[in-house]
Order: structure tokens, then sequence, then C-alpha cells
């Protein structure tokens, strides 16, 4: 009986598991907890509406209490109601649920990685015991303002603007690409101090006076994150809105290393999806009277993404217990986001090419993991910016101006 292709689409879905080099037995029982606990949510609860919120530009609002029920807001900070778990384990719950879906993976990064992590590195005990806790349960969600419509990859020339005037501070400036930021509850700032020069970190609450957000449009990766351009015109701070330790852009520089190991992990969930699918694809789609897979030339082809995806398997979880041992260093991080956000869109090509045209249907998800991995290979650094960052360390050149 002929397969039609609605039915091989519903057919394939994501049954498979690749573990080829059985690094399931490298994660402790928590891990493995983590792991499958995130699984069966993705798969029952994300899967069935991504593609269409996906298509249609939205953000599933529903996920997000089934989401805080799962109790995985931790990304190895301590206290204020976050869940205890390693760096692998943080890393575990970014790559499955981005195996999934790359859009809920990207709302998590920047609400735990980038916000929650901002106020948990270079906030005062009083800010953490403020707003850790409530973003922690997902009762409010936090977004990460550094990027600037002039200052891209070049973030260190930030240009917006933080005046103390009295006891208060006076922020100005522009912001963009900044994900969560029309909807969420507070935002992390980083402006200029007119004063010192140098890098300050403020939280500014939705709502307060001279903030202003707008979702950017048409958009084709990521299309369920929300980003936005931000106007930031004369809002005023009391001090106590000011992240006490955030002192220099060196320590905003803590808080991207960190992230650029989570963008390493939503890669990997990118990347053994498309692998994945492929794979199951090329089992089942019959042409010339066989199935594809006995093709030489695809079978070549899946060998090729098995290797890049088992490569970024081993530098994931390799880099995530370098954090818990706390030997990560800037240059490891900035390696593995190179390397696995390059890996796995090439990994999504090649699926895209062995689905063939139903490769850019939605109905198999490939396009759509291939898309938003267009985004990752860009945010939190281009792969460009992190061989110079490499590459300054092993030359002891500077390829920067």
């Amino acid at each position: 009986m002929t397969t039609t292709v609605t039915e091989l689409a519903q057919d394939i879905g994501l049954a498979r598991e690749t573990d080829y080099y059985l690094m399931k037995d490298q994660l402790t029982q928590d891990e493995l907890g983590l792991l499958y606990k995130v699984r069966q949510f993705a798969e029952t609860e994300i899967l069935p509406v991504a593609s269409s919120y996906w298509e249609r530009d939205e953000f599933p609002f529903e996920l997000v209490p089934k989401l805080a029920g799962l109790n995985i807001v931790g990304d190895t900070m301590a206290g204020y109601a976050t869940t205890p778990m390693s760096a692998v384990g943080a890393g575990l719950v970014m790559y499955e649920v981005s195996r999934v879906d790359g859009s809920l993976g990207t709302f998590l990064g920047v609400h735990v990685g980038l916000a929650m992590q901002s106020i948990y590195l270079l906030g005062s005990e009083e800010q953490k015991q403020r707003w850790l806790p409530p973003m922690a349960r997902l009762e409010k969600i936090g977004a990460f303002a550094l990027t600037e419509p002039e200052h891209g990859s070049d973030s260190v020339a930030l240009e917006t603007t933080a005046r103390r005037d009295g006891s208060e501070w006076v922020l100005n400036g522009r912001k963009r690409w900044i994900g969560n930021a029309v909807w969420c509850d507070v935002i992390v700032v980083y402006a200029r101090d007119v004063a010192d020069k140098q890098v300050k970190a403020f939280v500014v609450e939705n709502g307060t006076p001279g903030y202003s957000a707008t979702k950017i449009q048409q958009k084709v990766a990521l299309r369920m994150v929300q980003n936005a351009d931000i106007t930031l015109d004369n809002i005023r701070l009391s001090e106590g809105y000011r992240l006490q330790n955030c002192n220099s852009f060196v320590d905003v520089a803590k808080v991207l290393t960190g992230t650029r190991n989570m963008v390493a992990w939503s890669s990997l969930g990118h990347g053994v999806a498309a692998y994945d699918i492929a794979l199951n694809y090329a089992q089942r789609r019959v042409q010339f009277g066989k199935p594809i897979a006995k093709s030489q030339m695809v079978q070549s082809m899946l060998v090729e993404m098995l290797g890049e995806v088992t490569a970024m398997q081993l530098y994931c979880i390799r880099l995530g217990r370098m954090i818990d041992e706390g030997k990560m260093s800037e240059t490891m991080a900035a390696l593995s986001k190179y390397f696995c956000t390059v890996k796995a869109r090439h990994v999504c090509r090649l699926a895209r090419d062995i689905l063939g045209g139903n490769g850019i249907t939605l109905d198999f998800h490939v396009m759509r993991h291939l898309c938003d991995m267009e985004a990752l290979v860009t945010f939190e650094g281009t792969a460009e910016m992190q061989t110079l960052i490499v590459g300054r360390h092993i030359t002891g050149q500077s390829a920067f101006a």
C-alpha cells in the first residue's frame, strides 16, 4: 500500500534516539532524569503545536505554566527557588527542548541563561532575593538587552547611556533583537556610565515610563520568539535597580561565556533532530522501487551527519563537565559555540537534501530547524567572531580593531 506524504510525516516524528558513542553512560541518574522528563514533555506538549505557532509567528503562552511545572529552571544556580542541576543537566534541558523547537529553547536561554544569570552573577543579595524566585517559578519572565542597532558583533562599543542624576539613574538609548522583550516582566539593560565610561547593568521593569518595545516583523528564524526593538527614553531608576556587581564589560563577559555553552547544546538538539528525521525518512521513502536508504549517496550523507552530531555531543558533555569543575575558559566556550552552530547548520542542510521537496514543508520539521539554526550561528557572538576569540588565544595575535 502506498504511504501518503502526510502519513509519512506523522509516522516519522522524533522516534529515534541518537547516541552512537553511548554518551548516556557518562550521565548521572539526576541528569538522565532531566533528559527523559524534558523529552517526554517536549514531544507530547511542544511538538504537536510547534510548526503551527512557528508559521503564525506567535508565542505559545499556554506552555509557560506547564514548563513551570517541570521545575527545570536552574542552569547551575543555587538557591532562590531554582532547581539544582549540573552544567550538563542544564545543557540537557536546552538540548531536549531545542530538539523539538528552537524558539522555546531560545525563550529559556534568554530568560534563564541571560536575564537570571545576569542578576545571579552581578546582583546584590537583596536584588537576587527580590527578582530570582519569581523568575525561577516562571511567574515573571526576563529579557536581556545588550545588542544595539549599530553594535551587533561590536557589543563593547554600546552607546546606550546611564547618567547619575542625584539619587537616580537616567537611561537613554536603543537596543535591538531583544528576545522576550515585547511581553516580559523585567529586562536587564546594559548601558555605559557617562561619568566613568564603564558598562553598568540595570533591571528595568516592563511598563516603566520611557520604556517601549516594538516587535521585529518578518523573521524567518525562531519565529515564536518575540524579538523587539527597544527604546529607552529618559528612564529614571533608583540605585536599587542597578546591579551592584557590574562595573565593566568584563563582568558582562562572565554572563556571555556561560550562554555560549547553552547555544552549543541548543545546536546539538537541532542537529540530532535533523539527523533522526532524515534517517527515519530515508528508510521509509521509496523511490525507484527501493528505500532511498539503499542509495550509497544517501548513506554517505547520513554517516557524515552522524559523525557531526556525535562530535557535538562530545563537545557539549566535556564542556559541561569543565564548567562544573571550574576549568572552562572563555575560549573553550567560544570554540564549542563555533563548532556546534556551524556543524548543526550543515547537518540540517544535509537533512533537507535527503528529504528532497518534502524537506521544505513544515510537516517534516527539518526546514524549521534549518531556519532556526541560521539565527543560532549568529547570536551570542557570530561564528566568525568566535574564531577571532579563539584565534587570538592560540596565536597571541589579535585580529580585532
